[in-house]
């Protein structure tokens, strides 16, 4: 059920969402030259597949989860997407083509070893990963590993169609900060 509610709304979102694609990337443009930012990372079944966002930091930054990253390296534009979460945008590709749900644990790098460990005893890769969750929900970032799979395998232990569409409303209502990154 919940599948169907995840193509659903990628559909939608990416056709009513076109004009701010487009204005995004067009303005990505003028920020880092490449407005698309393509990255690997680990999915359901720990299945790689590559994920896609708006750049939100220049181009020669190091490939890094973001609570590693400096701040410095976030754009101006980027600052904006990441803060109205507008970054997140392409990824209803990745959910359209089944490599994503809306909701699930976020995906993480391949090189991160600890959480990979954490998440692969609870279970947590057999779902689809997602583009919201619990822990963002509650400002749980990758920089905390055993708490951040433990937080995505209560996810999925309580999902329900309910709790689908109430992480769905707290992130569009502003709840969580995303990816953090050092400052």
């Amino acid at each position: 059920m919940i599948r169907i509610f995840d193509v659903i709304f990628a559909l939608l979102g990416l056709f009513l969402g076109l004009p701010v694609l487009v204005i995004i990337w067009l303005l990505g443009l003028f920020d880092t030259g490449y407005p698309i930012f393509r990255q690997e990372r680990v999915g359901r079944n720990m299945q790689n597949f590559t994920l896609v966002k708006f750049r939100t930091m220049s181009k020669d930054t190091a490939s890094v989860a973001s609570h590693l990253a400096s701040s410095s390296s976030i754009t101006t534009l980027g600052s904006f997407l990441r803060k109205t979460k507008l970054d997140e945008l392409p990824q209803l590709w990745n959910v359209l083509k089944g490599e994503m749900s809306l909701v699930g644990p976020r995906p993480n790098l391949f090189n991160q070893e600890e959480l990979i460990n954490e998440r692969n005893v609870l279970g947590v890769y057999d779902v689809r990963p997602g583009i919201t969750g619990l822990a963002q929900i509650k400002d749980i970032d990758m920089s905390t590993p055993e708490l951040l799979a433990k937080t995505d395998a209560e996810m999925i232990s309580t999902m329900s169609v309910a709790n689908y569409f109430k992480y769905i409303f707290l992130t569009f209502a502003g709840k969580g900060q995303g990816d953090r990154v050092r400052h």
